[in-house]
Parts: C-alpha cells; structure tokens; sequence
C-alpha cells in the first residue's frame, strides 16, 4: 500500500503557539521581624506557549511555590506583574487552577462529589454535572470509586481526585506545586504517567514546580532552574527528548546529568 504524501505550502503551515503566560520583571520580598525585608524572588521574566508544559525546578527555598502563588493570584508581588492572554491576572480566576502537594479534599464529601464541587453555580444541568463528572472519573481511572470517601481512598488516588476536580473547570493553565513529591515512588511514576496521558488529551498548558531533576526531565518540554538567596532564573532548558521519554535512555541520563552538574554549581 502506498502512503501518500500531503504537500504543505508554507504560507499554509500551522501558526507558532501564542503566549498565554507572561511574567514581567517580576520580584517578591517580605518584611523582617526588624525593620529589613528578605527578597525572595528577583526580576523573574519568562513567558509559556500555550499547550506548553513547563517545569520550575530548584532547590528547596529558592522560591518557586512563592512564584506558583502569585501566579494564581493568591499573593501580590512587590514589583511586576503576570498576564493571561494579555490581560493583568492579579487576582484568582477561573483561567487557573492549582493542585497542591496536599490533595486537600473535603473529608465529608464522596469522591463524585469532591469532583463536583467547583462546578457549584456554574448553571449547568444536573445530568450535565453527573456526565462531566463520569467523564474525569474515567480519565483518572476512578470510575469504580465515586462513592468512596477520601479516607477510604489511598494517596495517589486522593491525588487522582485532585486533579479531576481542578481539570472539570476547564482552567487555560493548571499550576502544579510539587503534587506528587509525598508519594512512594511507583505511584509517583503512575501519576506522572497519567499527567502526561491527560495533558495530550486535554491539552492544557501547565506549570509544575519540583525539585526533582529526574521528574523535570520526564514531564517538562521547558525547564527554568532557578538559583537562590533571592530566587533567581539562572538557565532555561528547552528539552528536545521525543516522548514517550524512557528513564533507561541515554539522552535523559545524559539530560538528568548536565542539570544536576548546573544544580550543585549554583
């Protein structure tokens, strides 16, 4: 059987990915208990293509959940400022979600429920609630456990819930803090399998922050390492691994390397 061919002329060719995320020239400090401050974050500028999956990766206290907070709104910064499609994203909205180290789940509420909740006041019809939930307990492989309450559930699936319900709400950018750093490793390999399975799917753009060389490698197709005492973007990696990327290949090791040697120079 032949294959055939598809002649794209260039002018025809799919447009480049617009920006969705930009942060500008933008820094964080905090009042001492004296009359000094601490600058936690300095002169961070960077920007995310839509679709893209970037990696915020550092060393513990170099800043990178302060910057997840203010990019959800959650905080101010001192200086700059952060955009979404081009408009000042200063406050939290709908356009972004957040899934922290801790899954956070109301103890009192079923798992279907748990998912259901952000979608409270949405005006949406009840049989659409129960179809969009049925949908994410089927994408995070739930679908035997609606009913069950969180503390009948194990940890990767408390964090399995997690994400179902911030992705029912349709956020342009999730941001992730460190979600799966509490897991034992085999389900710390699972659910970086599923995010990955869940963001060509849904094709969201994501922002995830770790200290973990090894997972930056796996998810990321950007890194951004930053530096300490105050936070700094000291390089940005642009990762060209095909996915699936396999841990026994000699292009992530050799990534995993080249990395962990800019890390320890820091």
């Amino acid at each position: 059987m032949k294959t055939r061919l598809q002649i794209v002329h260039p002018g025809k060719q799919p447009a480049p990915a617009r920006n969705i995320l930009e942060v500008e020239r933008l820094s964080k400090s905090f009042a001492t208990n004296g009359s000094g401050k601490i600058t936690v974050l300095q002169d961070i500028a960077f920007k995310v293509r839509r679709g893209e999956f970037l990696c915020i990766l550092g060393r513990s206290g170099c800043g990178k959940s302060t910057l997840l907070k203010i990019l959800a709104g959650f905080m101010q910064p001192s200086t700059g400022a952060v955009r979404i499609n081009g408009r000042p994203a200063a406050r939290p909205g709908p356009d972004r979600c957040v899934v922290f180290q801790e899954d956070a789940l109301f103890g009192w509420l079923t798992v279907r429920e748990n998912i259901a909740f952000g979608l409270r006041g949405r005006g949406i019809t009840r049989r659409e609630k129960e179809r969009g939930v049925d949908r994410f307990l089927s994408l995070v492989g739930l679908t035997d456990f609606g009913n069950y309450l969180p503390a009948e559930i194990s940890g990767g699936m408390k964090q399995r819930v997690a994400l179902a319900r911030v992705l029912i709400l349709q956020p342009e950018v999730l941001l992730m803090d460190e979600p799966f750093a509490a897991l034992d490793a085999q389900t710390r390999e699972e659910m970086q399998d599923l995010l990955l399975r869940l963001w060509s799917e849904l094709a969201h753009t994501i922002v995830f922050v770790t200290h973990d060389v090894g997972e930056a490698a796996l998810l990321a197709d950007r890194i951004l390492l930053f530096d300490h005492a105050p936070g700094r973007i000291k390089e940005e990696f642009q990762i060209a691994l095909l996915r699936p990327r396999q841990k026994e290949d000699d292009g992530y090791y050799a990534l995993c390397r080249s990395i962990t040697a800019k890390i320890k120079a820091l």
